[in-house]
């Protein structure tokens, strides 16, 4: 049987056709998505969403609330049951007037003001905790921001080699042809030749590099680092002071968490204090007889109050020495305070120099160099072609060319991540 353009097909080829067609159209949603450049706001917002190290801390605040919780309560009562003073030898329950079933109640209550305190010390440390997260999501959006923006690097300097390079081989072909009819070296044709193959052994290194920097970017954003960069950086130029960002640091989330940590230090040594006061316990009971008198009345039951007071006088040494402790170590966080922040007043004064000299580097590309190279190059490949000029300062002045644009490129990401690192320390809008 034929069809009009041809024999039927057999049945295995029509549903290869049938499974290739509906293969393709359910992997063209996939295909566009990983199409779509990423942008640095969105890699922000997916690096934060859900990240599991700031979600552990979290965690770890929320069980040291509970914790404050179950501190603040009152040790549970004791239930006390018992037969007391029954006769062994002889006799039963009613024999002996002594004999009878007690039930009883104790609650202890923990010396001075140990349990608020202890509510207050778990809080404190929830605090830190939560403090530490807002840290962490810091540092992630950091280093998020970092990735993308190395990422971007790359893959723009890796389309700049890629772009120059057929002019590159065009000038190597140029100079075989002027080579063949005597107006050229062979020394310029093996030197173009090498700066082509240079230029070759540069893509595959930077693919190297780009490969890396996705893999880096992978961590905070997951499966999205495989798309592309979109081709524009952020518009990070305010910079605020150098004055108001010191000023910042006293509210930076790492701070904060080290005066949390000294509070709850603090508190330590408040509980310390109280656990030198001695704690009581209140018992209450109830003892049922059975049997008469010798006057025929039936025996009274009975009921027991008691107050239980502990000595504390008897461990002196060892409360001296729990206060000792507890004082070395709010001594010990406040020291660990200070050397957290000339650590960050450091950084920030370094980083802050670094953004203004990649400023002033930039502002020097932008006006002069990127011009001065670019013109270097054509006036070198113009006096070449009026055979004023030597080849290698052809290809040296173009090299240079492409090298600046490179850097220029740098220049700019590395300014962006400067600006990124200000803004993790100074706690600006960013």
């Amino acid at each position: 049987m034929y069809f009009p353009f041809g024999p039927m097909p057999e049945h295995k080829n029509v549903r290869r056709v049938l499974l290739l067609v509906v293969t393709t159209f359910i992997s063209l949603p996939v295909f566009a998505q990983q199409s779509i450049p990423l942008t640095l706001a969105e890699a922000e917002d997916r690096a934060l969403l859900a990240e599991p190290g700031q979600q552990a801390l979290q965690a770890k605040a929320a069980a040291l609330r509970e914790r404050g919780v179950v501190a603040g309560e009152l040790p549970d009562p004791m239930l006390r049951v018992g037969l007391n003073n029954f006769p062994i030898q002889s006799g039963g329950f009613t024999t002996e007037g002594m004999t009878h079933a007690a039930v009883g109640l104790r609650q202890a209550f923990p010396a001075g003001k140990t349990r608020s305190i202890n509510t207050l010390r778990f809080d404190l440390l929830a605090s830190e905790m939560n403090e530490n997260a807002d840290a962490r999501g810091r540092n992630v959006l950091t280093a998020a921001r970092s990735a993308w923006l190395d990422l971007y690097y790359w893959e723009l300097a890796h389309g700049l080699v890629l772009e120059s390079r057929p002019f590159f081989d065009d000038l190597a072909t140029i100079t075989r042809s002027l080579y063949a009819v005597g107006r050229k070296s062979q020394q310029d044709v093996l030197r173009a030749e090498l700066e082509l193959s240079r230029l070759d052994d540069r893509l595959i290194e930077m693919e190297r590099q780009r490969a890396r920097a996705v893999a880096v970017l992978g961590e905070w954003v997951g499966q999205d680092a495989a798309r592309p960069v979109a081709r524009r950086l952020p518009s990070w130029e305010q910079m605020p002071t150098l004055d108001s960002m010191q000023a910042m640091l006293q509210q930076h989330p790492v701070i904060r968490a080290a005066d949390s940590q000294i509070e709850a230090r603090g508190a330590g040594v408040d509980l310390a204090t109280e656990r030198s006061k001695p704690g009581w316990a209140l018992d209450l009971g109830y003892s049922y007889r059975d049997g008469s008198l010798p006057s025929g009345e039936p025996r009274a039951d009975f009921i027991t109050v008691g107050v239980t007071v502990g000595l504390p006088f008897f461990r002196k040494k060892s409360v001296d020495s729990s206060l000792s402790a507890a004082l070395q170590e709010r001594s010990a966080a406040r020291s660990s305070r200070e050397q957290t922040l000339r650590g960050l007043q450091s950084q920030l004064n370094a980083e802050y120099a670094r953004w203004q000299e990649l400023t002033r580097r930039l502002a020097l590309y932008n006006t002069r160099i990127l011009d001065q190279t670019k013109d270097h190059a054509e006036a070198s490949l113009l006096g070449y072609q009026s055979e004023q000029g030597d080849f290698s300062d052809v290809m040296r002045g173009y090299i240079d060319d492409l090298n600046t644009r490179i850097d220029h490129i740098r220049l700019q990401v590395e300014r962006a991540q400067s600006y990124a690192v200000l803004a993790n320390l100074g706690g600006f809008p960013q």
